[in-house]
């Protein structure tokens, strides 16, 4: 484990944050609680922080995701704002045009000297675009993934060439220029763990974000990552996202967890269900029925600072992964405190590794591109 890994900050910008819950902290979507967090990841040593984009909640007794701020603008005051870690937003490649989206990343790109990332989503749940009268439902999952594909190609081209012409099933460029071109170029990263999703991430993205409901899962979704992208002679880091409870003692911290669950907002969470295209009935259903740690939205782990690092070394380790995005309940309590007795452990590990990969000639190792 002697590489440099990954670990960067899902950042709050929407009302609660990743936590479905009534008994869980409800960070704001406030751009002066992004900042505060912004900045104690950069004091703690991450290495990025990130922004979904998000256009509608999904109400229940927390109205959750309700209040939202947007993804792009808001890093950019938060590029301002940091000197070091690195700056993804998020852009819909359904909603956006690709000159519009290659204009606004370089600019972003020049305002945070060189640290901007592209998070790419293709507009996949029906609520969030049927308010704006932009949905199409008569596109597929591969569907969207082929528009995707164009409308990357496009703000490429248009990041590397003076002017652009395209006649795409999708989109059409003009003698398109969108000037300055920016050096380097942002920093592309997409999530999805579909073979039609992986298969985007190894052919375009730089960073990739993955999902399993088992280790084993990840390793093999991260392995195929990686391997796909080596054939298309390209390199791509994985990721996964992870919730961090963190307590003086193993207990405390499963208390602390287990008290989240006990609020679980189950009207939002059938809410949110169903925006994935389920029916409602099932979708509500199956909330009546969840489990307290449903609450968490992303994978969890709970414990002392010595247990966290032991677990996140642990999950790195056997899924293979380049790194990961964290979570914390109450951002400004859970960040610095990760960052002041669980980071310095997990950069020892690192060190220690290389030390050892320097003095030890390996045998049978398999290295992960």
């Amino acid at each position: 484990m002697g590489e440099h890994k990954d670990y960067g900050v899902f950042l709050p910008n929407a009302a609660g944050g990743w936590m479905i819950s009534s008994t869980a902290p409800y960070p704001p979507a406030s751009y002066d609680y992004n900042r505060q967090v912004a900045r104690l990841a950069e004091d703690a040593g991450l290495d990025f922080i990130m922004a979904m984009a998000k256009w509608r909640g999904f109400g229940g007794s927390t109205d959750h995701w309700g209040e939202t701020l947007e993804s792009m603008t808001m890093m950019a005051g938060l590029a301002e704002a940091t000197s070091r870690v690195k700056i993804w937003a998020t852009v819909h490649a359904n909603m956006q045009n690709p000159a519009f989206a290659a204009k606004v990343f370089t600019t972003l790109q020049q305002i945070s000297g060189g640290r901007a990332g592209m998070n790419i989503v293709n507009g996949a749940y029906a609520d969030e675009f049927q308010q704006m009268g932009i949905w199409d439902d008569t596109m597929s999952h591969d569907d969207r993934y082929a528009m995707t594909e164009e409308w990357t190609q496009a703000v490429l081209r248009l990041w590397s060439e003076p002017s652009v012409t395209m006649n795409g099933q999708f989109f059409t460029l003009t003698d398109c220029e969108s000037r300055p071109l920016p050096d380097p170029r942002p920093t592309i990263i997409s999530a999805g763990r579909s073979d039609r999703g992986r298969a985007f991430q190894a052919q375009y993205s730089d960073g990739a974000f993955l999902g399993s409901e088992t280790l084993e899962g990840m390793r093999d979704l991260s392995r195929d990552v990686h391997e796909r992208a080596a054939a298309n002679g390209r390199t791509v880091r994985t990721y996964s996202m992870m919730t961090i409870v963190q307590g003086d003692t193993d207990a405390e911290a499963e208390a602390t967890a287990e008290r989240y669950g006990e609020g679980l907002d189950r009207e939002a969470l059938s809410n949110m269900r169903r925006s994935w295209g389920w029916d409602a009935q099932r979708a509500l259903s199956w909330a009546e029925g969840a489990k307290g740690e449903e609450a968490f939205q992303t994978p969890y782990v709970t414990g002392s600072a010595e247990t966290l690092s032991e677990k996140v070394l642990d999950i790195l380790d056997r899924a293979e992964l380049d790194g990961l995005m964290l979570i914390f309940p109450d951002y400004l309590e859970g960040l610095p405190r990760f960052g002041e007795t669980v980071l310095p452990a997990l950069r020892a590990a690192e060190s220690a590794g290389a030390d050892a990969a320097g003095t030890t000639e390996p045998v049978g190792a398999e290295v992960a591109s």
